[in-house]
């Protein structure tokens, strides 16, 4: 790890001193996911209510620029330019991103699944389509008792997938069967969510500094 990129740590840490007894479990999580990025493997998010609004918020900082410019590699520029005008707008424009994919969208197939089979394993069904060996499932539950996000932490890990939790309280189901759980110090909702929302900033920082920072 760059001294850069744990430096973005440790500086969560002065922000969020609450944050400080789980330093080595947001050190564990980040080190899975850049694992997997380096690997060529992918990122699966999903989550309930303000925790999905939390999945489609952390996919979206890392699958574009979000705190320094991620410019394309040279090469692969070159390639789009081949296309004349459009190419180079393509190639000028473009930036870095990381292979993540938010659970919560995809309304036809949720909506039709929801409606034709078990709501709970909409997750799971999505899991099991796009899951491969190496890749790693983000699940976010305030409680880690969401039926929906166990069943896909279930599937995850029959595929060979890692598990990353963020969680509260104690951790519930979900903390066991996780690779990692990211317990904050928090029991109601809001406030669990509201020191989510630092912990997955500084994750997608660290991300972001390690492959495209110089």
């Amino acid at each position: 790890m760059k001294p850069s990129t744990q430096m973005i740590l440790t500086q969560l840490i002065e922000r969020y001193p609450c944050l400080a007894d789980i330093k080595d479990d947001i050190q564990t999580a980040y080190e899975l996911l850049i694992s997997c990025f380096e690997a060529g493997h992918r990122v699966y998010l999903c989550g309930n209510g303000g925790s999905a609004a939390d999945s489609e918020h952390m996919a979206g900082e890392l699958l574009k620029c979000f705190k320094i410019p991620r410019p394309m590699p040279d090469d692969f520029k070159a390639k789009l330019s081949a296309y004349g005008e459009d190419g180079e707008m393509l190639a000028n424009n473009l930036e870095g991103g990381l292979p993540v994919v938010s659970l919560m969208g995809h309304v036809a197939f949720s909506t039709a699944f929801q409606n034709d089979n078990t709501p709970a394993l909409v997750f799971a069904q999505q899991v099991n389509a796009y899951g491969q060996a190496g890749d790693v499932l983000v699940a976010f539950s305030t409680s880690g008792n969401s039926k929906n996000c166990i069943y896909a932490a279930i599937c995850a890990k029959a595929k060979d997938m890692k598990v990353i939790t963020l969680t509260g309280g104690t951790g519930g189901k979900l903390a066991p069967m996780s690779d990692v759980a990211v317990i904050v110090p928090a029991k109601e909702t809001y406030a669990v969510q509201e020191l989510h929302l630092p912990v997955y900033h500084c994750l997608c920082a660290m991300l972001e500094e390690q492959v495209f920072g110089k």
